[in-house]
């Protein structure tokens, strides 16, 4: 089998989601002094708890904090408008990922981005990457009508690259929406592990830094 494309999720697989809401989240308890009431430990903490890595959205989660922290005279509306317009400013992508995208490039290796979220807001996150000039299409669940796992998406985007499912690998971080999604369209799949998920056995090939990947696509390659 000869890989042509390679086709990536976006949280947790390039964007380090994780660090990058740390980052955010400091930023945001300096700049509004309503927070500075709770120790700025206490209100991290208990922020990326209640985010639960993204799968809990913002509304949520402000609505939540400021009630259990007692925090008064703050718009949970506005604190959300601010997380939108301004989270793509912390956004850090994995060890090697500009590397690894740069000799799969390199090797005519096709490239697609497939993420679930809201369209604008995750695209404005994948370009602070600096990487967007590298891939080739760029799918997003909102702005497509599908989301992850529907099998629908994951056409799409090999239609798009003009690259059938056996000649494309995925790499993903979550068991269910990466990995057996993508394995049940046809496609190999490469589990980016993540530590909030048990390890799988179904996925094609693991990896704990994105420079591994060149190595599955490319066994023989020399890198310089």
């Amino acid at each position: 089998m000869t890989i042509k494309a390679v086709l990536f999720d976006l949280d947790g697989t390039l964007l380090d989601r994780d660090s990058s809401l740390v980052l955010f989240v400091r930023d945001q308890y300096h700049r509004y002094s309503e927070f500075q009431i709770v120790d700025e430990e206490i209100f991290v903490q208990r922020f990326i708890e209640l985010d639960h890595h993204g799968y809990v959205w913002k509304d949520k989660v402000y609505q939540q904090i400021l009630h259990e922290l007692s925090i008064k005279n703050m718009d949970w509306m506005l604190l959300l408008d601010d997380y939108i317009k301004n989270f793509h400013k912390h956004c850090v992508g994995f060890p090697n990922l500009l590397n690894m995208l740069r000799v799969l490039k390199k090797q005519n290796i096709k490239l697609a981005l497939v993420s679930n979220g809201f369209g604008q807001f995750q695209y404005d996150n994948f370009k602070a990457l600096h990487i967007e000039h590298l891939f080739d299409k760029v799918l997003i669940s909102e702005w497509e009508g599908l989301r992850k796992p529907d099998k629908a998406i994951f056409n799409r985007a090999l239609s798009k690259l003009g690259v059938t499912a056996e000649n494309a690998l995925f790499v993903g971080d979550h068991p269910d929406n990466d990995i057996r999604a993508s394995r049940d369209v046809g496609m190999k799949a490469v589990w980016k592990r993540n530590s909030q998920f048990k390890a799988i056995t179904d996925a094609d090939a693991v990896i704990d830094d994105l420079g591994e990947l060149v190595n599955i696509v490319f066994p023989n390659i020399v890198q310089s």
